[in-house]
């Protein structure tokens, strides 16, 4: 069709009567002269300016094409509309084997509008060439908005053009490859027990009482992404080299709008001279990559997921992992984690794939029933083809230090010098130059000591030249070591987010060489711990009873146990009519728990019915509790006092029973500051036991103790009883020496006479004994005198 007549289309649009009426009552110019009754012609001032324009179409190939009328489509074609003018691309031979177009940069010359208002839209159709020469359209797609594909194409005067291939492998030249050495790396020293790959994480998310001296030993940290990676604004969608097109079977969506297939390209769009005999810019699309299939190693790195729907009638569900690349996928229902909305898995899973025949990546959160099917609860899909094409190195993130042992070792193909390299290759720079810990790329000079003085000392730090070829390649843009949240989706509610989860990918072509080793992020495992508390004496405990002979006493003992472990309390034996508050007991209590070092807390797990198939785990603070009660034998036992120690910051104990005070829980004064029983291992002292009276605390008892964390190991070489029991030892526990009155009165009943009765009722029953003999004797003479008398009198034997 020839440019007059589109132009002369393009003048005419419709006008109704009431635009004439406006018009006319507004005092506007009359509208133009009719061409046909109700059509009116646009005066030339306003039509849309026109101007030569170019296209450039990266055709870079179809992706995920469905079924055509029960046939698949093999050898498909592109055919790209754009303001009446067509091209076509080259057929793809098998489409199950390549995917991607042999000559994949299209251009055409079109007449478009200036104003990206008036641009029409482009038009791509995807033809399956078939026998008989069929060619049906299976699938196209309609971009409306044409404006962020505009570029100026002379805004980068690249250096070199003429001496860069059109083609550039993503595998380095011969020249700069240098193997990786596999063997053992040299331990300068061991790490601590708890640094790890999840120290590195809550460092970088400031959750530094979950770290330990992890930021002070110079580690690295990581940068935690709260949404996907590819929604980074920094990293342009990983879209930088061609985007995805979704395809429909139909004009536009709403005639079909299920997706057939993907269409993976982009366009540069920019006007061109009005003058048809000056030079055109030259072409926007170069430095392409290698067109071929790529195998790569795939790992994909599960830490953890929140926020998941509930799936159980108990509001929780019991998630795992399964993973879906191409025809190959990992179910991971034998470790489902029950009972939790939280679950942290902790998971690395390893697989290869073939780009870009297997570029979805799918993880899916599936929650485990026993009796039913499993029951989906969310999915999310990664295009690793993205992320392999990009420019801004999304296969593996950069670490901030390059490292050859130790808990960040370098787990790239290649060494930092040869990425710098390979960097400086595809973007046409010069290469870095190194000098005696200098470097120069792009024109600037970096040194070590822009970034490492000042820093913790890392035994475990590369060559200085790797270290500063890594600290450029940081600053150009790159994506750095991270871990991204993903949310997860539904079919059956595809715009409701059902969870996030947190993962990263790690991307190795194969044809670079091994990688190196990869990140070990178990979660972190409890380990078993023993509580020995040795309860020596008490004093000063309330005197809660009155004993029958009107006496201030209490029969006490000792009470204590876990949070968490409710079910293992223990108390001590009874310590009888205690006079003055004091108590003795000798005994020891033993409390196994399951405790993090790393995080500082206690792992618990436990059945929350008792109907559950499995158990639960929750995490809190090592806490003990020690109570004082006096024993009652006919009735409740009576609450006197108690105290609650979070065991990393216990308070302090008083050496001695009459320097210990309430004021000993008070951690505002310096003198009384918290100590941590994980590091001491022993504390022995005095700790006060305080009761609730009228809204106050009130000093209850004194309670002196010796508590002792020891592992599974010092256990198995001090073995110790409960109590008194046997193995008594370590130390070794004797009989209290109790006072006299310290028994239980109905028990004892000679005791009970000497120290209850004779003790208070002395005097008063050498009394009542006397009287009852005067008594006596006066009854036995009041019985006997008649007799006598009578006797005397009648002298029967004179």
């Amino acid at each position: 069709m020839p440019s007059s007549a589109i132009d002369e289309l393009c003048t005419a649009a419709f006008f109704s009567e009431g635009l004439l009426q406006w018009a006319t009552d507004t005092g506007l110019p009359y509208p133009p002269p009719q061409r046909e009754s109700n059509i009116y012609m646009v005066p030339q001032g306003i039509k849309p300016v026109l101007q030569r324009t170019a296209v450039e179409i990266l055709a870079w190939g179809l992706r995920n094409l469905k079924s055509y009328q029960l046939a698949s489509v093999a050898s498909p074609s592109l055919l790209v509309e754009c303001g009446g003018q067509v091209v076509q691309s080259c057929v793809i031979k098998n489409a199950k084997k390549n995917p991607n177009f042999q000559e994949c940069l299209l251009f055409m010359e079109v007449r478009l509008p200036k104003e990206d208002l008036y641009t029409p839209p482009i038009i791509v159709k995807v033809i399956d060439n078939r026998q008989f020469g069929r060619r049906p359209v299976v699938g196209q797609c309609t971009i409306r908005s044409l404006e962020e594909f505009n570029c100026d194409p002379n805004r980068d005067e690249r250096e070199s053009n003429d001496t860069q291939p059109d083609e550039v492998s993503l595998t380095p030249r011969d020249d700069v490859l240098i193997d990786i050495d596999d063997k053992e790396p040299l331990i300068y020293g061991q790490e601590e027990e708890f640094i790890d790959w999840w120290s590195k994480l809550y460092a970088s998310t400031g959750e530094r009482h979950k770290c330990g001296s992890y930021l002070e030993k110079g580690f690295d940290t990581i940068q935690v992404y709260e949404k996907e990676l590819e929604n980074t604004e920094a990293f342009e969608g990983l879209t930088d080299f061609c985007r995805t097109f979704k395809l429909y079977r139909g004009k536009t969506q709403d005639e079909d709008p299920s997706v057939v297939g993907e269409f993976k390209g982009a366009f540069k769009i920019y006007p061109l001279p009005d003058d048809p005999s000056v030079p055109i810019p030259p072409r926007q699309f170069h430095q392409l990559p290698a067109k071929g299939l790529q195998d790569c190693l795939v790992r994909v790195y599960i830490v953890q997921a929140f926020g998941l729907q509930p799936k159980d009638s108990n509001g929780k569900c019991d998630p795992y992992i399964k993973i879906s690349l191409g025809k190959k996928s990992i179910n991971d229902q034998d470790h489902y984690i029950p009972c939790t909305l939280e679950p942290v898995f902790g998971k690395l899973f390893e697989l290869t794939c073939t780009l870009p025949l297997d570029k979805d990546l799918k993880i899916t959160v599936y929650d485990y029933d026993l009796l039913s099917k499993d029951e989906k609860i969310g999915q999310t899909v990664i295009d690793l083809e993205n992320r392999f094409l990009s420019k801004y190195g999304a296969c593996c993130g950069l670490p901030q230090t390059y490292c050859i042992s130790g808990p960040n070792q370098w787990r790239d193909q290649l060494q930092p010098s040869q990425l710098l390299q390979v960097f400086a290759q595809r973007h046409n720079h010069k290469l870095a130059v190194y000098k005696q810990n200098k470097i120069i790329f792009k024109g600037q000079e970096y040194s070590l000591s822009e970034f490492e003085d000042g820093k913790s000392p890392n035994p475990h730090l590369g060559p200085p030249d790797e270290r500063l070829a890594l600290y450029v390649l940081r600053k150009q843009g790159l994506v750095h070591e991270h871990v991204e949240t993903r949310a997860l989706y539904s079919p059956i509610q595809p715009d409701i987010e059902q969870g996030k989860i947190q993962m990263w990918v790690d991307l190795f072509p194969k044809s670079l060489g091994p990688p190196g080793p990869p990140f070990n992020i178990t979660p972190r495992k409890a380990k078993r711990f023993y509580l020995r508390c040795i309860i020596w004496n008490t004093y000063d405990v309330i005197l809660d009873e009155v004993s029958i002979t009107g006496e201030k006493m209490s029969d006490i003992y000792v009470k204590g146990w876990l949070i968490g472990h409710e079910e293992n309390k223990q108390k001590t034996d009874v310590h009888y009519r205690s006079l003055g508050g004091e108590g003795n007991f000798n005994w020891r209590l033993v409390f196994p728990f399951d405790y993090l070092p790393a995080e500082q807390v206690c792992s618990i797990t436990k059945k929350e019915h008792f109907w559950n198939l499995d158990k639960t785990e929750t995490k809190m603070s090592p806490n003990l509790i020690i109570q004082i009660w006096d024993n009652d034998k006919f009735s409740f036992d009576d609450y006197l006092g108690s105290i609650q120690m979070d065991l990393n910051r216990m308070p302090k104990p008083a050496k001695s029973a009459e320097k210990c005070s309430l004021d000993l829980l008070d951690e505002s004064l310096p003198r009384f500051a918290p100590v941590s029983l994980f590091e001491q291992k022993t504390v022995k002292g005095w700790w006060p036991c305080f009761a609730e009276q009228d809204g106050k605390k009130i000093l209850a008892g004194k309670v002196e103790m010796t508590l002792e964390i020891i592992s599974e190991q010092e256990k198995e070489e001090r073995p110790a009883g409960l109590g008194r029991d046997e193995p008594n030892m370590n130390p070794k526990l004797e009989e209290p020496k109790r006072p006299e009155t310290s028994f239980l009165w109905f028990s004892s009943p000679y005791k009970t006479m000497k120290y209850i009765l004779w003790r208070r009722f002395k005097w008063l029953i050498i009394t009542i004994i006397i009287v009852f003999i005067l008594l006596l004797f006066l009854g036995i003479f009041l019985y006997s005198f008649p007799e006598y008398a009578a006797m005397k009198l009648v002298k029967p034997y004179s």
